[in-house]
């Protein structure tokens, strides 16, 4: 059995492997391994654009596509019947809970004002003390994954109180369904996107869920670019009303002249938030997991179904 990986330094950290089983490492995502017959576990390479799902019907034995990624929304809908697709689920939760947490502080202290002052050589006191702070906040996490588990264990020393939202409502867990959030928004301080991208969820945050958040709340969208309209995104930016801290946006990547860019009240980072130096680490500790489940007969973990 042969397993294709896309990073040669996955090769030592997948831990001991059964015997028969190949590790092959192909880093260019447009050259297939040789032979192609032989593979039956693919690795893609970490957010793979929607040329690569084209090389699934390239490998005529393929039987799993471990998914380096949380979210499968370029995949799903697409792998061939008798392919298990599965995500990364767990591998992302430190590095995309602590972006969020900066991401919060970050907007809440004021310091992009604070940076672009610093660049201009001028000291900005007047232009932002007193700022807000976190201490008290109401946050509201859409998505109650393991993500979110792992940004409200973050969080919780802050001194914030949590409502979570998930898809449906999971009363003994004290989670909310995605219904009741009208109810729901007005009432935050922070809201922080962490859906996947699904049908259900694209344009999730339109024009009515943004007129539903409060004066001054603050939207952070961890999660992908079009699970917010960014039409109604910049309208109400524009108005200055409420703030927001982006990692993910639509289109992406962000045009040069796209308004986003210079908004004030917008703090933005170019789809970074998993992109750490422990990712593949975790990653591939998790795929050797999966090497030996599926070389085992075994049943496989993180696979990919519709919710969240």
């Amino acid at each position: 059995m042969k397993v294709w990986i896309p990073h040669e330094a996955g090769r030592a950290l997948l831990g001991e492997l059964p015997s028969g089983v190949r590790v092959e490492v192909v880093e260019d995502p447009a050259r297939l391994p040789s032979p192609v017959a032989d593979v039956r576990f693919w690795v893609p390479p970490f957010l793979a654009g929607p040329n690569a799902t084209a090389l699934l019907h390239e490998l005529p034995n393929l039987r799993v596509v471990q998914l380096l990624s949380a979210g499968a929304d370029a995949w799903a809908g697409r792998v061939p019947d008798g392919v298990t697709l599965c995500d990364a689920r767990g591998v992302h939760d430190p590095s995309t809970a602590e972006w969020v947490v900066a991401a919060i502080l970050s907007q809440l202290r004021a310091f992009p004002t604070l940076i672009r002052a610093q660049a201009r050589r001028e000291w900005a006191y007047d232009e932002v003390a007193p700022t807000d702070e976190l201490a008290g906040k109401r946050v509201l996490i859409v998505g109650a994954g393991s993500i979110g588990a792992a940004v409200r264990a973050r969080l919780a020393p802050f001194g914030v109180t949590f409502t979570l939202v998930a898809r449906t409502a999971r009363p003994a867990q004290e989670v909310h369904g995605v219904a009741e959030l009208p109810a729901l928004l007005p009432e935050a301080d922070v809201v922080v996107l962490l859906v996947p991208l699904t049908e259900q969820t694209r344009g999730l945050v339109d024009e009515k869920f943004l007129a539903a958040l409060k004066d001054g709340a603050l939207l952070v969208n961890a999660a992908r670019g079009p699970v917010a309209r960014t039409e109604a995104l910049v309208a109400e930016l524009c108005t200055g009303r409420i703030s927001a801290a982006l990692d993910v946006t639509d289109p992406e990547p962000l045009p040069a002249d796209h308004p986003l860019w210079t908004l004030p009240n917008v703090l933005l980072t170019p789809h970074v938030a998993g992109s750490v130096r422990g990712l593949l680490r975790r990653a591939y500790r998790l795929v050797g997991d999966q090497v030996r489940r599926f070389a085992a007969g075994e049943p496989l973990v993180n696979t990919v179904v519709d919710g969240y």
